[in-house]
């Protein structure tokens, strides 16, 4: 058997574990990272593998959530870019007025980050800069991604993080604001400074910065869109796909009956509240 097949082989066999964890709320004990010649390459195999299964059982893929926008880990996980995987129709809810009730129907081990969403109107050119990147936005939002995750004590790679989903649970989308041909340049300047503040059940957590995106969400955005066309040059970032662009504090732990709140300075974006069923 040649070594394509065997790749192939490994990587059908990963898909389905991990398909069946995803469904069922199982945990995978040895992550795909521990086991011979399991690499991004092969995550991504899995991860298109993973995509099939979801659209034949009708769950169209709506875009990509983004992994690793932080350059400072890039050297340390042996990353030349950050990393994506699909989320998914059923996945993604958008909020009444910057509010929704969300429950997880698998949960393992949540956790949420607020993160800034992009809705494209085109593809993203080239070489685009952060103007370039906005421009080819119909709007943005605020957004909160829920992660979940499989593997024990939330240890993995990025290699185990492709082929798992990216860890998606959710995406919860706020209020869309356009994206204005006079407002891009102002864009520019606040999306790397603008400050998030994240509160549970009214107590202040964390506050965190649209720098923290890559330095910022697009800025993210368009590594996203330039890392996808060098690794599927024929399955580039299009028009209509949503955009999660990495979260803008860290992860934090969360389950039932939480309530969670951001509220935005240095960006026209309103508040968002999110509340785990």
């Amino acid at each position: 058997m040649s070594n394509q097949s065997t790749g192939s082989s490994q990587a059908g066999a990963i898909a389905q574990e991990l398909l069946s964890a995803f469904e069922t709320s199982r945990m995978v004990a040895v992550p795909p990272s521990q086991r011979p010649g399991f690499d991004l390459n092969l995550a991504y195999e899995v991860e298109a593998m993973l995509k099939r299964s979801r659209e034949a059982a009708g769950h169209r893929a709506v875009g990509r959530k983004v992994g690793y926008a932080n350059k400072a880990t890039w050297r340390v996980l042996k990353l030349e870019t950050l990393v994506w995987a699909h989320m998914y129709e059923d996945t993604v809810h958008y909020s009444d007025n910057n509010s929704l009730e969300l429950n997880i129907p698998h949960p393992r081990s949540l956790k949420v980050e607020p993160e800034i969403v992009f809705g494209l109107k085109q593809p993203v050119p080239e070489g685009a800069d952060a103007a370039t990147a906005l421009a080819a936005c119909d709007w943005l939002a605020l957004g909160f991604e829920i992660i979940d995750c499989p593997f024990p004590d939330w240890k993995f790679q990025p290699s185990d993080f492709v082929a798992s989903f990216g860890l998606h649970a959710a995406l919860v989308v706020g209020e869309k604001t356009p994206v204005q041909a006079d407002r891009i340049s102002t864009l520019v300047e606040e999306l790397p400074r603008f400050k998030l503040r994240m509160s549970k059940n009214g107590e202040f957590v964390e506050e965190g910065s649209g720098k923290n995106s890559l330095k910022s969400p697009a800025l993210c955005l368009a590594e996203l869109s330039a890392a996808i066309a060098r690794r599927f040059p024929s399955e580039p970032l299009s028009a209509e796909e949503l955009v999660s662009s990495g979260t803008l504090t860290a992860g934090h732990l969360t389950s039932a009956g939480d309530v969670w709140t951001a509220q935005v300075e240095g960006l026209a974006l309103p508040s968002m509240t999110l509340r785990l069923t």
